[in-house]
């Protein structure tokens, strides 16, 4: 079996070598063809993925991001800012993008089965996963079905309203660009004779799309594509395809930058690895050394720099760490693509997953009884109807919840609440208020990932320090994972310099709504 996976990944790792080759190859777009419009200050938005707001505190009291020290001291700085649910990049994104949790915008996390289709979608995760959900499968899913038809139609993302508007926007490297544009993708040859990808692909991304070597304008960006991390998924990347709109004097009003090597570094080394945000630091400063100087890049445009998510540490031994669920659950069968009939599927989340009972005959009761044994997990959730249900290894009775009650939290959302409260360590204060505590904003993210999509699941979500872990689960025992509702994954730095103006709440769920005022 073992030498079987380990073929496997070594195909599956030739099939990659050979994508670079052609890769190389790729076009660029001709940015002349844009008509860019200036009407007001532009906005550019950069996305540090898993930026945190400890490591970042540490990292400029020492001296050693300048760049980052400059937007902090010159503009504002909002260390506690609450992400989406479950804490993974593609729901993530498609919170700011949306300004909804994922009961509206339906991206229900990293991994998740679609019940209609009677199959696990991944945006691409580890290799092993990549190769038992299918190369092809996950290059779909990613590259057309994740914008294209998997993300709600109901909801308009922020490069649609602004076209709306008539106001332009720019997507860079961002996984998540729904816009109203058609754009053509550079498949290369040998992926679309292999039936990986179509021939042509077009996608609907705003009038500036940036996607890696699939869609890129400045033709230097060749040099970044020796290997998986540059072909065009860096850093570098995103930074020459900004400079490259600034030097064509092409920026738009609205520009969504991704750097997504810190995450790297962090699910390696664990997050105090200062190192991560040194490096990242760096490319900033490539930016604002894109101005004359680095006050007239703050007069000249609005600079928003946050993190998506943060990072809990993952002891070292995995026989403490990892949560198997395949040995949890090891009295049922599992959904796999050569059997599809598996009474339960598991869609792994890092440090969170969701449990589907394919098998009507199944009782969530039996499966929750088994889940409530492991002292490892910290809340144990499903859905009945609108009601929502919460339980923990850590409390014999049970909390239950759904919107539209007499208490109010500090967002103004209202909730009906029964039950041990302390299971998601709320409480009630003096005034009647909800407070939040170790899962903040939790009624509204958890109830969002609870009815993100169709079928009967049950959540589990880990403590810190613990990630869950399937057969063909990429770990991080050693280094670092996110995925849960606890604040460790939950808080992000916000960074915001030429302007006043903020979100109504630190909440990445409300960006959107900001945005478009700053675009006024």
């Amino acid at each position: 079996m073992k030498l079987n996976i380990l073929v496997s990944i070594i195909v599956l790792l030739i099939l990659v070598a050979s994508f670079l080759l052609i890769f190389s190859m790729s076009r660029t777009k001709d940015i002349n063809d844009t008509i860019i419009h200036k009407k007001q200050k532009p906005v550019i938005f950069i996305t540090v993925d898993s930026l945190m707001s400890q490591p970042l505190q540490k990292v400029v009291q020492a001296g050693k991001a300048p760049a980052l020290s400059f937007l902090i001291n010159n503009g504002q700085f909002h260390p506690e800012v609450i992400s989406s649910y479950p804490t993974m990049s593609v729901t993530i994104d498609s919170t700011v993008l949306t300004g909804t949790y994922a009961d509206q915008h339906k991206i229900p996390g990293l991994i998740w089965f679609k019940k209609d289709e009677n199959r696990i979608v991944s945006y691409g995760s580890g290799l092993r996963e990549i190769w038992s959900l299918g190369v092809k499968n996950v290059a779909l899913d990613s590259i057309v079905h994740l914008n294209e038809e998997h993300l709600n139609k109901n909801v308009q993302t922020i490069h649609e309203k602004l076209t709306n508007n008539n106001i332009q926007s720019a997507s860079i490297n961002g996984l998540l660009y729904r816009g109203s544009f058609h754009q053509p993708l550079n498949v290369p040859k040998l992926i679309s004779a292999m039936r990986l990808l179509p021939d042509d692909i077009n996608i609907s991304g705003p009038i500036i799309l940036s996607l890696g070597t699939l869609s890129q304008y400045n033709p230097k960006n060749d040099l970044h594509k020796l290997a998986w991390s540059r072909m065009g998924v860096n850093n570098q990347f995103t930074v020459n395809e900004l400079k490259f709109l600034m030097e064509q004097n092409k920026l738009p009003a609205f520009t969504l930058a991704y750097l997504p090597d810190t995450d790297k570094d962090l699910h390696k080394n664990g997050p105090d690895d200062l190192r991560a945000i040194e490096k990242a630091d760096k490319y900033l400063q490539e930016l604002l050394n894109s101005y004359s100087t680095w006050k007239e890049a703050i007069e000249q445009t609005i600079w928003i720099v946050h993190g998506d998510s943060g990072q809990s540490t993952v002891m070292k031994d995995k026989n403490t760490s990892l949560i198997d669920l395949n040995d949890l659950l090891k009295d049922y069968t599992f959904w796999e693509r050569r059997n599809t009939n598996g009474e339960i599927a598991i869609a792994i989340n890092e440090r969170m997953a969701y449990i589907n009972l394919n098998d009507e005959n199944l009782k969530l009761s039996e499966i929750v009884k088994i889940l409530k044994k492991d002292i490892r997990i910290g809340i144990i959730a499903w859905k009945e109807g609108e009601i929502n249900y919460v339980i923990s290894p850590q409390s014999n009775q049970e909390f239950t919840f759904s919107p539209k009650g007499s208490y109010k939290d500090m967002y103004d959302q209202s909730w009906k609440l029964d039950g041990d409260l302390s299971i998601l360590n709320l409480s009630i204060n003096s005034e009647g208020h909800i407070e939040y505590s170790d899962y903040p904003d939790a009624l509204a993210r958890l109830h969002g990932a609870l009815h993100s999509h169709e079928g009967r699941f049950i959540i589990v979500d880990a403590k810190p320090h613990y990630e869950f872990i399937e057969k063909h689960s990429h770990d991080h025992a050693g280094g670092a994972a996110h995925g849960s509702l606890h604040k460790i994954d939950s808080i992000v730095p916000l960074i915001i310099t030429g302007t006043q103006e903020k979100p109504e709440y630190n909440r990445l769920v409300d960006f959107r709504k900001w945005i478009l005022t700053l675009m006024k």
